[in-house]
């Protein structure tokens, strides 16, 4: 399958069927089943009027969530004491796990560090994960993980993940400014088809 290079998403707009995958909604848990249903009733109800972040809290009172994870880099220390105390002033309880937890200098693992002289600990994302399955946890938020350590972390996680933000240094964690941005593309892009956006 390659969707991306398709003309008419004919899967969408006509309901017609390029592969039968009837059966995979037939093997889903009731959990799965569940949290399928209440992102679809959410899309229905509120497309374009909450923010993802109203959203995340919608979404975990109508599954019936009660104990949040938070999965967090220490870059973003500010933002996720801010998502933590939205939660739990919406009555959720909440958990959170900084990922140098454990730390453990990069040195002691023969990983290369960004300044060798300093003590730097490694990133945890297995022992965040560790953390919060400890917990309990019904939903973890991943915030800022590193790209390969949020992989660990959701490979860990015994809860539903969902990421609230995605890591990006140079746009102000917002990597879809990369597609946006006629410059990154070209960065990024073959000289023949950035050609075609001149």
């Amino acid at each position: 399958m390659k969707c991306h290079n398709c003309d008419f998403p004919s899967c969408y707009r006509e309901g017609k069927e390029c592969k039968d995958l009837k059966e995979i909604f037939e093997k889903l848990t009731p959990l799965e089943r569940k949290l399928l249903t209440v992102s679809s009733d959410i899309e229905r109800e509120y497309y374009g009027v909450l923010t993802r972040l109203e959203e995340l809290l919608e979404f975990a009172k109508r599954m019936g969530f009660k104990k949040i994870g938070i999965a967090f880099c220490i870059g973003l220390f500010e933002e996720t004491k801010i998502i933590a105390k939205i939660f739990e002033n919406h009555g959720f309880t909440v958990y959170s796990a900084a990922c140098k937890i454990g730390a453990v200098d990069k040195a002691e693992l023969n990983i290369e560090k960004i300044q060798p002289q300093n003590l730097e600990a490694s990133c945890n994302p297995v022992g965040q994960a560790f953390v919060l399955n400890e917990k309990n946890t019904d939903m973890n938020i991943v915030i800022g993980l590193c790209v390969g350590h949020d992989m660990l972390f959701n490979m860990h996680s015994k809860a539903p993940t969902t990421t609230l933000i995605v890591k990006d240094r140079v746009l102000a964690h917002n990597p879809a400014g990369a597609v946006y941005s006629k410059y990154h593309r070209r960065k990024l892009l073959s000289p023949s088809e950035t050609k075609k956006e001149t």
